[in-house]
């Protein structure tokens, strides 16, 4: 069905027109034709110009050939180039011999029409295998009478191919009946989708109408639904008033229970406290007093044997160094009079070595009866601080014992009970003492307690790393010693 502008057969041709190389429609064998102008065409165009053999102008196509018919020609000379030996085929077309016949022809259909349009002699060529196969219609073709039943394809190759008088107007006439054929295909192609769309619209239509009927009766039924629905919507917005009402009163109500409750749990929270004050006052004077009636003197009697102990051990060590003799007397030692009195010094242990001194705790350590007061957790910390408290403790506690069994001084390791959560057991090393600062105390405070408490006189050494601690050390007579100096002396251990 043609609906204006140009027939599919032209625009087949024509695309045939636009792929053509200009130089096809050159001159038949030994002969030059001009250069190709507008209006020119057989397979490609040729002028009219063009002479065979320089005689009079040969009939010449007005257009291109129709599809079919191009293509009716290529296949028959692509059939005869696989059958001809290497040497009887045009040189343009010998690389395309050893395709496959339907490769050759979709291939090379191009180089095949150029030739076939140039050289007359492998035109008759190309039309001896049709000539021996379809003799009859060669013989009508060539003789101007084309039976009307014949395919009006296979006599438009025969008469491109034979060139009769009149080949063109066979050509032509094969190209309107393809045209009519198409053009029959198209309007047969157009009526049955016409009555196509028309049955599709009819039943389009019922569906439209059923599916009608059905919205019309849902949306009567979803009226009905909404309708409901409102009226139990209002309903619980009703009882929901009412419940929130309600709940408003209850909650008024607890406000001021709750209220009431909280007043009357703090008084006795405040009671309760004071109560525990005092009890808790009462345990500890009646713990004190237990405790000074049973120790009584012996925490003077301690605190002297310590001092006393302490002057032996020095004066037998200071006897030994120094090898002096049992007495020595002087002449002027008998000589009565009063001395003046002197200033007391109070020299700290180890005072000419300075706190860096690597040799500084060994020689600490060497004195009689010292006493190593060590800050736990401020040496744990300098030395190993990545692992967890416990395993810290675990650590130096560890390295603690060996060192007081090598130098039998007495040791003692304070952490501060504000690290822990909860009370711990301890197995302490021989030799080692272990305390842990009471609920708001720290640990500083608990090491001035046991610096304080030794008499005056004793080497105490209270190894830390904190200045406050260090400068409290020296107020109270004993010698600090920095945290790095025990890690080292436990890593030589």
């Amino acid at each position: 069905m043609r609906t204006g502008g140009r027939h599919p057969a032209e625009g087949r041709a024509r695309s045939v027109r636009s792929h053509v190389r200009p130089g096809w429609g050159g001159p038949r064998s030994g002969t030059h034709s001009p250069a190709a102008q507008p209006g020119r065409s057989g397979i490609i165009d040729s002028g009219p110009e063009a002479t065979p053999g320089g005689g009079e102008p040969a009939q010449e196509a007005a257009r291109p050939l129709p599809e079919a018919v191009r293509q009716g020609v290529v296949e028959a000379a692509a059939e005869l180039i696989g059958s001809l030996p290497s040497d009887e085929i045009p040189l343009p077309l010998r690389r395309f011999a050893r395709f496959e016949r339907r490769k050759r022809a979709r291939l090379a259909g191009q180089h095949i029409a150029a030739v076939l349009e140039k050289d007359e002699e492998f035109r008759h060529r190309v039309a001896v295998p049709l000539r021996e196969a379809q003799a009859e219609l060669v013989e009508a073709v060539e003789g101007g009478r084309v039976p009307p039943a014949a395919d009006p394809v296979r006599v438009a190759v025969l008469a491109y191919l034979l060139r009769p008088a009149d080949w063109t107007g066979l050509v032509e006439a094969a190209r309107e009946e393809l045209a009519r054929s198409a053009s029959a295909s198209e309007e047969q192609e157009a009526e049955r989708r016409v009555a196509a769309l028309k049955a599709e619209l009819a039943a389009t239509r019922d569906a439209r109408g059923a599916e009608l009927a059905k919205l019309r009766a849902e949306l009567r039924e979803t009226k009905a639904e909404v309708a409901e629905l409102r009226r139990k919507l209002h309903d619980a917005r009703t009882r929901f008033r009412a419940a929130e009402e309600r709940a408003h009163a209850v909650a008024a109500e607890t406000d001021r229970e709750l209220a009431a409750a909280r007043e009357s749990t703090a008084a006795s929270e405040k009671e309760l406290r004071r109560l525990r004050a005092r009890a808790a006052r009462a345990e500890e004077a009646a713990e004190a007093a237990k405790r000074a009636a049973r120790e009584g003197r012996n925490v003077d009697d301690v605190r002297l044997r310590m001092l006393l102990d302490a002057l032996v051990d020095a004066a037998q060590g200071v006897r030994r160094e120094l090898a002096l003799p049992s007495t020595i007397g002087r002449p002027a030692d008998a000589v009565g009079g009063l001395e003046p009195d002197r200033l007391a010094h109070r020299a700290l242990p180890g005072r000419a070595l300075s706190d860096s001194d690597p040799q500084l705790l060994d020689r600490l350590l060497t004195l009689p009866q010292v006493h190593l007061v060590v800050d736990g957790y401020n040496v744990t910390k300098t030395g190993y601080g990545e692992l967890p408290l416990a395993d810290q403790r675990s650590r130096l506690l560890s390295g603690l014992g060996g060192l007081a069994a090598q130098t039998r001084a007495e040791v003692t390791c304070v952490f501060d009970g504000a690290e822990l959560d909860a009370p711990v057991a301890i197995a302490a090393p021989r030799g080692v003492r272990v305390r842990f600062s009471h609920p708001g105390q720290t640990a500083d405070e608990l090491i001035g307690e046991l610096v304080r408490a030794e008499p005056p006189g004793r080497s105490v050494v209270v190894v830390s790393s904190d200045r406050e601690v260090a400068d409290a050390a020296r107020r109270a007579s004993a010698r600090p010693c920095p945290s790095s100096l025990l890690l080292r002396r436990l890593g030589r251990s």
